[in-house]
């Protein structure tokens, strides 16, 4: 898979995708590649003006649509006017390691947008979805645990420590999405991703003048550029691999490289923690898996 770029994508033409987060960054590179293929993407974006002037820059057919994922109402919107198939939705925005902030409905910022949104995102739209769900996921899902005792982390809120935590639980929804996938008898499959070093505009909302003064020196010596960060992402989306796998670069540290089939943590693998995120995940979205698992 080393040498795989956008120009090995498969012809799309005919098949929908959304992207989430598509006007900036991996999302835009993903969209761009898609569409190039022959998609039709659907820009799924918080700020309309931004989604717009993304899409004027994108050969191919593409649409923008509102979606906030801080707001479990937006999700439910943008859910309910979709109207007929979806092949492909890649759950592809996020944030990463801001000041401590809540989303709408008094989530953790990172926690409630980068998993809870698209959980709840996911499920809403799962009726429709007619070949696979990719979430992007980072490596430093590593470094994360769930406080399942304080998904909130209030009274010990660190920027890094509610990005690992948020990572990590993309990883164990696309396991537990998976065994619920298969149960149900769906021929969906779910993946996720990981886009390794990847210069992009993530870093530079650390809300530390220090952090944001070093991030664009050190993407310049260390990171590649958000199109080849879109490339496991892109392979996942379109190849034909089992059901829950894990994409990456294939460097050294998976900072950057061909897309490649990459290893997770055992706490990113653990069934248990899975069905128990699953469960506490539906009790704060109120959003519940919508096909019937056999038991």
């Amino acid at each position: 898979m080393t040498n795989w770029n956008a120009t090995d994508l498969p012809d799309l033409h005919g098949r929908t995708a959304v992207v989430t987060g598509a006007n900036s960054g991996l999302g835009i590179a993903t969209t761009e590649a898609l569409a190039a293929a022959g998609a039709h993407v659907v820009l799924a974006v918080r700020d309309l003006d931004r989604g717009h002037a993304a899409a004027k820059t994108i050969d191919g057919s593409t649409e923008v649509r509102r979606l906030d994922l801080a707001d479990l109402s937006s999700v439910r919107e943008f859910a309910g006017d979709w109207a007929g198939d979806l092949d492909l939705l890649i759950n592809n925005a996020g944030v990463m390691a801001v000041p401590e902030a809540q989303t709408k409905d008094g989530f953790e910022l990172q926690f409630g947008t980068n998993h809870l949104g698209h959980f709840a995102l996911t499920n809403l739209l799962l009726p429709h979805v007619t070949d696979r769900v990719v979430t992007v996921s980072s490596g430093a899902h590593r470094a994360g645990r769930i406080h399942f005792g304080n998904l909130n982390l209030t009274g010990e809120y660190g920027r890094v420590r509610a990005y690992g935590q948020s990572k990590l639980a993309n990883l164990l929804f696309t396991l537990e999405l998976q065994r619920r996938l298969t149960a149900s008898g769906s021929t969906v499959r779910a993946f996720a991703a990981h886009p390794g070093w990847a210069a992009t505009n993530l870093q530079s909302h650390s809300g530390s003048r220090v952090v944001n003064a070093f991030a664009p020196l050190a993407n310049k010596l260390f990171a590649q550029d958000s199109k080849a960060g879109a490339l496991p992402t892109l392979y996942a989306a379109t190849q034909d691999l089992p059901g829950a796998s894990y994409l990456g670069p294939d460097g050294i540290g998976e900072m950057r490289g061909g897309p490649t089939l990459v290893s997770r943590t055992f706490a990113a693998s653990d069934p248990e923690d899975a069905k128990r995120l699953w469960a506490v995940s539906e009790e704060l979205t109120r959003v519940t898996f919508p096909l019937t698992v056999a038991a």
